[in-house]
């Protein structure tokens, strides 16, 4: 009885996804988006160009659109700061963005806090 059950929500689905592309066909905006489409592709297919190259013409024109990984990395927040400590006991260096560092809390926990604060490098 499952199948049958399944069969008639997806037959029901279905339906009603057609329903909403007919009426999506009927909205004289997509039309036009639908329309404006098919000329880019046209103009695109004449001289021979990818959607690369169109989006690199874009990106002349407006350059807010150059990229958009570039954008949203730039509105975030900036990036900590890259610290360095060198053990002096080892010699061992450490690189870090970020205080929770499993060697850094090792040590921390051996010698104590303030003493591998101070083998911070400048």
């Amino acid at each position: 009885m499952a199948k049958i059950n399944d069969y008639y929500q997806k037959k029901q689905l279905m339906e009603k996804l057609s329903e909403e592309l007919r009426q999506l066909e009927q909205d004289q905006a997509l039309k036009r988006e639908l329309e404006f489409e098919d000329k880019v592709r046209e103009l695109m297919t004449e001289y021979s160009k990818t959607p690369k190259d169109v989006l690199q013409v874009l990106a002349a024109i407006d350059p807010s659109i150059a990229g958009g990984k570039a954008e949203a990395a730039s509105s975030g927040r900036a990036k900590r700061p890259l610290k360095t400590y060198k053990n002096p006991h080892t010699g061992e260096v450490v690189q870090t963005r970020g205080g929770n560092h499993k060697t850094l809390n090792e040590w921390r926990e051996q010698y104590g806090k303030d003493a591998v604060q101070g083998w911070q490098e400048a």
